[in-house]
């Protein structure tokens, strides 16, 4: 009986071809490669040209190394190293680069240095390529932010907080001083009043020690203590507030920023590898999306997402020539300054204001019976009543001006007379009568916004904001990895995040 033997197909490693297969055979008709390779044929690309000299050998083509860096970042291949190395290992990559060969020095160069200027009109080509086959709107959008950690040293940090004080510690050591030269003093070398630290800076700081130094270093009376403190001084405080001068101005409106990327300021991250709540240096990512496409994204150092949606809207308008007719966003934009700006660019805003979900909660209206919104107003009289019936009388106006200049202003009223009242400490915390700020107009502006957010569509728009523009982030950080920026720098940040953003895109086109 014969024994059975199992049954291969053909390997024969070595056999040549009579016509071997091309690469284009050997790309799928629906891959991604060629979803990228499409698009970006069809765009303009004279502003990325101009990035070239004109003298000089001859460079790869920008068409060719802006399809291998996009595609890098559809496949969540981010190092310039790697993407290197798949351009002789991935059969797409030589497809889409023709068989050439470009070194990693020269991908990234072409990454951080060539597409400083010219990526913003690919990414807005892209957009606007979407918006003609219909699959996303630009006037429709929802808008959300994230923060996302720097490519910069963790512990290497510097503070406004620290700076403050140790001006404060400078002003005390120059004050004393200087009172004990004027306490030691001859009557005709008797120095004039101290100098005013209330500001400090480089000139009053020299200035000061200058003639300290003159007064005191050739007296054989100055205690050693105080020749030794004068010599310290004379010898760092010069640097000292000459670096924090620097580092204020860096700052800026900041609190903190790294010192390896100066652009980054320490925030509080989701993604805590240490699970303690440490700070880290990073950047405030906002975008505007469409059926989970990025329509528009900026890239901000500060922490709140509050004071970004200028700058966001205004990037919106640059880009498209006018801002948006509607855009949803959740509580963190809800600010007197925003919903006036979209007020003011005709904006139809479905933004929440911060206390929009508790007051849907009747529980939480029953713990807070009196609240100054909940008391009535007597427009007769301009006059509140309080919940024992007495009349709150307006005594002026209080003006709060916001970190970005924006002024706010609250008419006060005030109770007469709260003593021996039985709902003394539970109607109000203060000690004397009762204050209530009201800001006429911000509670216009949030019944606006109540009464959009609560409307038929309001209510959809709600809904679809939670899996258009979040999804949309998780994808990125958590399906595609890209959780710390590889470049430093925010223009440099800037071109890294619009590739990620040309890069989902083109992978959702793809979908």
């Amino acid at each position: 009986m014969r024994s059975k033997r199992p049954v291969f197909k053909p390997y024969q490693q070595r056999q040549l071809l009579a016509i071997p297969p091309t690469l284009d055979e050997l790309v799928p008709a629906a891959h991604p490669a060629r979803v990228v390779n499409d698009v970006i044929d069809r765009l303009d690309l004279e502003p990325l040209l101009k990035a070239y000299h004109i003298r000089g050998s001859s460079s790869y083509h920008p068409q060719m190394l802006l399809k291998v860096l996009v595609y890098g970042y559809v496949t969540n291949t981010y190092s310039s190293r790697k993407l290197a190395a798949a351009c002789r290992e991935s059969v797409y990559l030589m497809w889409l680069s023709s068989m050439s060969y470009p070194d990693h020095n020269t991908i990234n160069r072409f990454r951080g240095v060539r597409l400083k200027h010219a990526l913003r009109d690919v990414f807005e080509d892209v957009v606007k390529l979407l918006a003609e086959e219909g699959l996303i709107s630009i006037e429709e959008v929802n808008t959300d932010g994230t923060k996302i950690e720097a490519n910069a040293n963790r512990y290497t940090f510097v503070w406004k907080k620290a700076i403050q004080t140790n001006k404060e510690k400078m002003k005390k050591q120059l004050s004393e001083i200087w009172d004990y030269a004027q306490s030691v003093a001859k009557e005709e070398d008797r120095l004039p009043d101290p100098p005013d630290f209330t500001l400090i800076d480089s000139e009053k700081v020299n200035a000061t020690v200058d003639k300290l130094n003159e007064k005191l270093s050739s007296r054989e009376d100055v205690s050693r203590q105080v020749k030794s403190k004068l010599r310290y001084i004379s010898k760092h405080y010069p640097q000292a507030i000459a670096r924090y001068e620097q580092q204020e101005a860096l700052l800026g409106e900041r609190n903190s920023y790294s010192k390896t990327d100066t652009d980054a300021t320490f925030m509080r991250m989701k993604e805590d590898h240490m699970r303690n709540g440490q700070l880290k240096p990073g950047y405030n990512v906002q975008i505007s999306t469409s059926n989970q496409f990025i329509v528009n994204y900026t890239i901000h150092s500060n922490t709140t997402d509050t004071n970004t949606l200028g700058a966001h809207l205004a990037q919106h308008e640059a880009s498209f020539g006018k801002a948006p007719q509607a855009l949803t966003a959740d509580a963190g934009y809800g600010s007197e300054e925003n919903y006036t700006l979209l007020e003011q660019k005709g904006v139809t805003a479905f933004v929440k204001y911060g206390m929009f979900d508790k007051e849907q909660n009747e529980n939480h209206n029953r713990k807070h019976p009196f609240s100054a919104d909940k008391l009535f107003y007597n427009r007769e009289q301009d006059c509140y009543i309080c919940p024992m019936g007495q009349q709150m009388y307006y005594i002026g106006n209080g003006k709060r001006k916001t970190t970005t200049g924006f002024v706010q202003v609250s008419r006060r009223y005030q109770a007469r007379n709260c003593e021996g009242c039985p709902l003394n400490g539970v109607c109000h915390k203060s000690k004397g009568n009762r204050i209530i700020e009201v800001n006429e107009n911000l509670n216009r502006l949030k019944l606006k916004a109540h009464s959009l957010l609560n409307s038929e569509e309001g209510i959809e728009r709600r809904k679809k904001r939670c899996f258009d523009v979040e999804p949309t982030f998780g994808n990125i950080k958590h399906n595609h990895g890209f959780k710390r920026f590889l470049l430093r720098g925010k223009e440099k940040v800037e071109i890294e995040w619009g590739l990620i953003a040309i890069a989902q895109n083109l992978r959702k086109k793809a979908a």
